[in-house]
């Protein structure tokens, strides 16, 4: 009898609740109704009829927009994008106009406007568009994307599926998202509903700010899932700055590569800190380079603030001042050192020559291989039947390595057949000996983690930390 009065007096309560909590959430109806005009709709018409709609895939991400429907001029590829001032500046996604020859905005009036491409930027997947009115246009106003928080409502004003200017609500689920789409990745995740046709549209705080450009989605099925991604406002500045003035955006660079720091990593090098990055290779005749930056170097901070990840610090040194200088703080040879280094332009990528393929088969039946089987690896002096073996360049110096125990955690951390030492614990290795006494030394202090540069594909240099195997 208590039980069913328990339930009783539940149900009694429900709908009250329920209500309760309907009149709480919030409505807004005045907010869209302000912002819709700033929103636009982009379709543009394929230099190539034959054009396959663009879909890019990436660990399950897709860009969200480019959908072709059936027009009398062909097919025609619909987006979005937001009016930036009254002089006809719209800024959309660098996909949704790709190889357009004609680009037409519809406004929030279903008027429509031709459009002139001033720039892009395919790092940030940006572009800046033009047209040209006596119409009154209403511009967006730009908010903070640094301040908004996890949990924040948002709205997502576009174009999903060509259906024309509809709204979305929901909430920041994530912020600084590396969806592995760029070097500048940096996204905001939401769970409101963006579609296919999305991309380009603003994502707005609940004052009416632009914090976001709407850019990718993650799904399985091409529709939303409930994971979005949107490029953070401020990140947007920079680009836009630099297509209105230029056309294209030119970053600053010094002439390094890093990859992310470890703990496995500060352990061989005697370093109990686990913040900074890692510079990995240093361009010869660059600023690093000049000032005396070196592979190996731990980078800690920048004009004493603390480096972050590597997209941080990538977009730190890509929207410095060109003739600028950075003071850097650095890790080397268990003491701290601090350089200036001077910003140049990021110099235009040269062609690179696809990489030979390694060979899948290894006869490991040579007096110059040396098994390191608490490290999961084999080794071998670098001759002429390993440079031909493995297609090596005849100047490549090192060892390289002839076998990966499987479940090692050497394959877990890359290394596989063909890869080619150059250092251990940045130290030269000429030789198997050099590599046996290297691993020697780090087996007695402790069995610490031995660490690898590796030679990279584009001749640049890797760090690897290896750990021992643990005895059974």
């Amino acid at each position: 009898m208590k039980r069913c009065f328990l339930v009783l007096f539940g149900l009694l309560l429900w709908p009250r609740f329920s209500s309760a909590e309907i009149v709480g959430l919030p409505s807004f109806a005045d907010l869209v109704e302000q912002l819709s005009p700033s929103v636009v709709n982009i379709s543009t018409t394929p230099k190539d009829e034959n054009t396959e709609p663009h879909s890019e895939f990436l660990n399950g991400t897709t860009s969200d927009s480019d959908i072709f429907s059936s027009s009398p001029s062909g097919h025609v590829a619909l987006g979005s994008g937001f009016i930036l001032d009254e002089e006809g500046y719209i800024l959309t996604n660098s996909h949704v106009i790709e190889n357009a020859s004609e680009i037409t905005v519809i406004l929030h009036d279903n008027t429509p406007l031709a459009a002139v491409l001033v720039g892009t930027d395919k790092k940030t997947d940006l572009a800046l568009i033009k047209v040209d009115t006596n119409r009154k246009l209403t511009p967006v106003k730009f908010g903070d994307s640094d301040k908004i928080r996890v949990g924040d409502w948002i709205l997502a004003i576009g174009n999903p599926f060509g259906l024309g200017g509809s709204v979305t609500a929901g909430i920041i689920s994530a912020k600084s998202r590396d969806i592995a789409s760029g070097p500048y990745d940096n996204f905001i995740q939401t769970d409101a509903s963006i579609n296919q046709g999305s991309s380009g549209g603003p994502m707005f705080n609940l004052q009416g700010e632009v914090i976001g450009i709407n850019t990718a989605i993650f799904s399985t099925t091409g529709g939303s899932m409930g994971i979005g991604f949107a490029i953070p406002a401020n990140q947007a500045h920079f680009v836009i700055k630099q297509l209105k003035e230029q056309g294209k955006v030119t970053r600053g660079w010094i002439g390094i590569k890093i990859q992310p720091h470890a703990d496995d990593i500060a352990k061989s090098l005697d370093l109990n800190e686990k913040q900074g990055i890692i510079i990995s290779g240093v361009t010869e005749g660059s600023p690093a380079k000049q000032a005396g930056i070196e592979a190996g170097d731990i980078l800690l901070s920048v004009n004493n603030q603390p480096t972050g990840n590597t997209q941080n610090f990538s977009r730190l040194i890509a929207e410095s001042p060109i003739g600028s200088e950075i003071e850097v703080s650095l890790w080397r040879n268990n003491q701290r050192l601090n350089k200036k280094i001077k910003i140049l332009p990021m110099p235009e990528p040269a062609a690179t020559l696809p990489r030979k393929e390694t060979p899948t088969e290894l006869s490991i039946s040579t007096p110059n291989l040396l098994n390191f089987a608490e490290l999961g690896i084999g080794l071998a002096n670098i001759d002429e039947q390993m440079l031909d073996k493995y297609q090596l360049s005849s100047t490549t110096k090192g060892l390289v390595v002839t076998d990966i125990l499987p479940g090692s955690d050497a394959e877990a951390k890359g290394l596989k057949r063909g890869s080619v030492i150059i250092k251990i614990d940045k130290k030269d290795v000429f030789n198997l000996e050099d590599a046996n006494r290297y691993i020697s030394d780090a087996r007695l202090e402790n069995h610490r983690p031995v660490l690898f540069s590796v030679l990279g594909a584009d001749n640049s240099m890797y760090f690897v930390a290896i750990k021992f195997a643990e005895e059974e």
